[in-house]
């Protein structure tokens, strides 16, 4: 695959989940999608031996044909603002998020080769 040949879809979502799930089941022509404002919400209770009730686990949406990547929240107020979605096509190539160059809930840093 040639970059030239990438194509890439961004949109602020303003936390609609049913947003994001159109565009992860619609979109499937492109190769990355980025999402401003993703929603996250509680998927399930985890188990804990501090809350009877246990502890909720937060993510966002996902999806068959998409790998995501985003950086995980160090507390439940530093959810990140911004997701990045890849097309299983393009699982020959290798995927890092480098948060250890650069971690901010507004920017990701994603390479490939």
């Amino acid at each position: 695959m040639i970059v030239e040949n990438l194509k890439i879809f961004s949109q602020n979502v303003r936390k609609n989940s049913f947003l994001v799930n159109t565009l992860l089941e619609t979109l499937i022509h492109f190769d990355i999608i980025l999402i401003q404002e993703p929603p996250w919400s509680e998927i399930h209770k985890i188990l804990s031996s501090l809350n009877c009730e246990g502890d909720p686990l937060m993510d966002s949406s996902h999806h068959p044909n998409w790998t995501t990547f985003a950086r995980i929240p160090s507390n439940d107020k530093d959810f990140p603002r911004i997701l990045a979605y890849v097309n299983i096509c393009l699982s020959a190539l290798c995927f890092l998020l480098h948060k250890d160059i650069f971690n901010h809930r507004d920017v990701s840093l994603i390479s490939f080769f």
